[in-house]
């Protein structure tokens, strides 16, 4: 079993930066790859980025390309996602997943999940 625990989230103004960190721990070394997710209010759980931990290789969504940034330090069991710019549109809880057997990219194929951290972005 993994355990996920996200933190860094809060309450920052339009065009401001934040960097998120998710925490693996248990049988962290089974995870083949790790991701942000993020869910706004009445609205479905979607993909942001992937990292995978053995290629160091990453995904992103279209809307994360270029103002996000994810990175991982497998020493540490932890991944990083670096916000640029944000928007009020960002606003969300940030959730962070992660797979054994592949790159987590479909919410409803996800094994683990933290419980999110709530990012606000004013206006």
């Amino acid at each position: 079993q993994v355990q996920l625990v996200e933190s860094g989230g809060g309450l920052v103004q339009a065009g401001d930066s934040l960097r998120l960190s998710c925490a693996a721990s248990g049988r962290a070394s089974s995870l083949y790859a790790m991701a942000w997710f993020r869910q706004a209010p009445g609205k479905e759980r979607k993909f942001v980025a992937a990292f995978t931990r053995r290629s160091g290789s990453t995904n992103y969504a279209d809307f994360a390309k270029g103002r996000f940034t994810i990175s991982g330090d497998n020493a540490k069991d932890t991944v990083y996602l670096q916000m640029n710019s944000l928007k009020p549109e960002d606003t969300a809880v940030y959730y962070c997943a992660g797979d054994t057997w592949g790159v987590p990219m479909v919410a409803s194929a996800v094994d683990n999940w933290g419980k999110g951290t709530l990012v606000t972005v004013s206006s």
